[in-house]
């Protein structure tokens, strides 16, 4: 929480007094023992240091920051974004208010009336290039949104470069766009964060409040930081000086090698900063150059809560036993394949404890698609409290949700993975007749009947208006559609309304 602002001038005089009251019993200390009344005896200083000074390093020059600032702020830029919002409350978006807010929080994009006047959302971040090219390294949550991206490369320039997003990854929250300067342009060089030690000197760089190049230095406070609900990849903490704006920015040890990406505060407190892990980065990179997405793991199950009432009937202890209820298994999917049942409880997955379905998800979702890893599962005999202890393996495959958001990384020439038909006038989405299989893969209900989307380009106008495949086409431009063609036909080159159903919702978006 952060700290009453109003409390504060007291709390001022309190520390203070105390201050005052210090100085005061020191001065008064003084002039006793000049006077020669009580002759306090005060230990001896020792003449060797508690610190075994061979551990230690060399002494840091006085001028290493300033040096640092020199080597890396060229590759730092400043990343200004926009974002076209219908039916909202326009203003500065800031990703980083709360720890919590910018990777689950932000309005949603559906649902709003088309008649409502468009205001625009304005961001700011940080990136840092790392290619001559022009490529840069940020995070996703600074461009995830937007509908335009701009990059300074010098405060005191006029000039703004748009920026193009070549990959982005929510789940690891890091982003690449690329821009053309028209020349080479200066890179930071990457380090390498398994050597990070707690205490050592970084400094962070960034754009915070659009103070544009913006240097500041802590220490490394804590390493390993696991807050898997936020990240896949445990962070690093510093007490390095870190706002809104600074997200996407690096973290910098004393060699002037990038060591993190800056990418979350906690608001309740002061010196509590968060970021990435730059071995982490380096691993996803290349990846989200190539696909422009990162593939996660799938096994195809439903799964359901161990509830006390569930395990006193089957006679396990929730606390003890732990684990997460099999309640559906997809036909022919990875789960199936590894002999996994309705009703099993599985337990572990990959050696790690499993307490509920959030575990299972954050474990497979990060694990790399195509391995093999164990599963520890217990299986109940049918009419029986007697459990088993089952050992299994599962391969991985690649959630169909993500290629499924994949679209328009493939050729010209290449098939579509999900088939359908593609949007006319680059609106970035396909479109396919419903099909028994397509409603049983996105879970579509009985009652809402259309074409549904099967693709939609993550880089493309559909997606940054919030549609998403498994969406269910109701009209076009004001016009009932009953097939996938209807929708193309009725597109135009100008502005289309679409609705859609998904789930209980109705989405209207404006392309």
């Amino acid at each position: 929480m952060k700290r009453d602002q109003r409390s504060f001038p007291l709390f001022a005089l309190i520390l203070i007094g105390a201050m005052i009251s210090a100085w005061a019993g020191s001065v008064f200390s003084q002039s006793t023992l000049a006077k020669g009344k009580p002759n306090l005896t005060l230990p001896a200083a020792k003449s060797d240091s508690p610190l075994d000074q061979k551990k230690l390093g060399s002494e840091l020059p006085a001028n290493l920051f300033v040096e640092l600032g020199k080597l890396l702020n060229p590759a730092v830029v400043s990343i200004f974004t926009s974002q076209n919002i219908q039916g909202r409350t326009g203003g500065y978006r800031d990703p980083m208010q709360d720890l919590f807010e910018q990777f689950f929080g932000g309005p949603g994009m559906g649902g709003q009336p088309f008649q409502a006047p468009p205001r625009q959302a304005k961001g700011l971040g940080t990136g840092f290039i790392v290619r001559e090219d022009g490529l840069i390294i940020t995070n996703n949550h600074v461009v995830a949104q937007a509908d335009v991206i701009k990059v300074q490369l010098d405060n005191n320039s006029e000039k703004f470069f748009d920026a193009e997003v070549l990959g982005r990854d929510a789940r690891t929250d890091i982003a690449l766009i690329k821009i053309d300067a028209k020349k080479t342009l200066p890179i930071a060089q990457l380090g390498n964060s398994k050597d990070v030690q707690v205490g050592e000197w970084v400094a962070a760089f960034g754009n915070p409040y659009g103070h544009a190049h913006t240097m500041t230095k802590g220490i490394v406070s804590a390493i390993g930081r696991a807050i898997p609900e936020l990240n896949r990849f445990p962070f690093i903490q510093t007490d390095a000086s870190i706002n809104p704006g600074n997200s996407g920015g690096p973290l910098v040890n004393t060699r002037g090698l990038v060591i993190g990406v800056n990418s979350a505060i906690d608001a309740r407190a002061q010196g509590i900063g968060f970021a990435i892990p730059i071995d982490d980065v380096k691993r996803i990179v290349s990846q989200l150059e190539k696909d422009g997405r990162i593939r996660r793991g799938f096994i195809g199950v439903s799964l359901a809560p161990l509830t006390p009432d569930i395990a006193e009937q089957l006679g396990l202890n929730p606390e003890e036993d732990g684990g997460v209820i099999v309640s559906q298994i997809m036909r022919g999917g990875p789960a199936a394949k590894a002999g996994l049942k309705p009703y099993d409880i599985i337990t572990e997955f990959n050696g790690r404890k499993i307490a509920g379905p959030g575990d299972l998800q954050i474990a497979v979702g990060d694990s790399d698609v195509g391995k093999k890893f164990p599963l520890k599962v217990l299986r109940f005999a049918e009419n029986e409290s007697k459990k088993k202890v089952l050992n299994l393996e599962i391969t991985l495959e690649e959630n169909p949700e993500d290629s499924g958001r994949a679209m328009g990384r493939m050729e010209s020439g290449e098939a579509p993975r999900g088939g359908g038909r593609a949007a006319p006038h680059e609106l970035g989405f396909k479109v396919a007749d419903e099909t028994p299989a397509l409603r049983k893969r996105f879970g579509i209900s009985d009652d809402v009947r259309g074409p549904i989307l099967v693709e939609v380009d993550p880089k493309g106008p559909a997606a940054r208006r919030g549609l998403q495949p498994g969406d269910v086409v109701l009209d076009v431009n004001r016009q009932p559609v009953e097939k996938a063609a209807d929708v193309t036909k009725l597109l135009t080159k100008g502005r289309n309304m679409i609705r859609v159903a998904r789930g209980a919702m109705i989405v209207i978006a404006v392309l």
